[in-house]
C-alpha cells in the first residue's frame, strides 16, 4: 500500500513540475528595451531621387509583447534621432518565426503606427499623428535556463510626411541594425 502511495505522488509531482514547464511553451509575456543606428533618409514626395541622408542616426526604445509558438505580437515604443530630424513612434508588431535551431530562430516582421512630436533642423513641427510603417528581418538568439531572449534585427521604418518645408512634404525612411533584449516573465 506504502508503494502505491509513494508511485501515485511521484506521478502527481512529476505531472505538476511538467505542466509548469510547458507552460511557457504556449504562450510568453515579455518586457524588453532597444538600442539600434543607422541611416535615416529625407525626400519629397514628388522628387523621390531627391534626397537627403543621415548616417549618424540612432534609435532607442521600450517593448512589450506576448510569444506564441509560431508568431510573435508586441508594442513598441521608440526614440528616433538624426542630426536633421528627431521623432518618436508607437508600433503594433506582428512577426512570424521561421524554422530554425534550438538557440537561433529566425523571423520576419512587419509594423503599423503613429508617428509624433517630430523635430526637423531645429524647426518644431508638432504633428497630430502622422502613420508609419515597418518591416524587420532577423533572429532571435535564446538564452538556455536564462529568462532573456536577444533579437538582433535589421529595420526599416517609413514616415510619410514627417514634415512640411516650403509647402512640400518630406518623408522619411530609418534604415536600422538594432539589438532587443527581453525578458519573459
Amino acid at each position: 500500500m506504502k508503494l502505491n502511495y509513494k508511485s501515485f505522488s511521484t506521478v502527481a509531482a512529476l505531472m505538476i513540475a511538467g505542466a509548469n514547464a510547458n507552460a511557457g511553451m504556449i504562450m510568453d509575456w515579455y518586457a524588453g528595451g532597444t538600442a539600434g543606428f543607422g541611416s535615416m533618409v529625407t525626400f519629397t514626395e514628388n522628387n523621390k531621387n531627391h534626397h537627403t541622408s543621415d548616417h549618424s542616426a540612432q534609435s532607442y526604445g521600450a517593448v512589450f509583447g506576448v510569444d506564441l509558438p509560431v508568431v510573435r505580437f508586441e508594442a513598441e515604443y521608440d526614440y528616433l534621432t538624426s542630426d536633421r530630424i528627431d521623432m518618436q513612434t508607437l508600433m503594433g508588431n506582428a512577426y512570424v518565426k521561421l524554422p530554425g535551431l534550438v538557440v537561433v530562430n529566425p523571423y520576419i516582421g512587419v509594423g503599423v503606427g503613429i508617428m509624433f512630436d517630430a523635430n526637423a533642423d531645429n524647426y518644431p513641427v508638432k504633428l497630430d499623428a502622422a502613420i508609419a510603417y515597418q518591416g524587420m528581418l532577423g533572429a532571435t538568439l535564446n538564452i538556455p535556463a536564462l529568462p532573456f531572449k536577444v533579437d538582433v534585427e535589421g529595420r526599416v521604418l517609413y514616415t510619410p510626411d514627417i514634415y512640411s518645408k516650403n509647402d512640400i512634404e518630406i518623408d522619411g525612411m530609418q534604415y536600422d541594425a538594432r539589438i532587443k533584449l527581453r525578458y519573459v516573465f
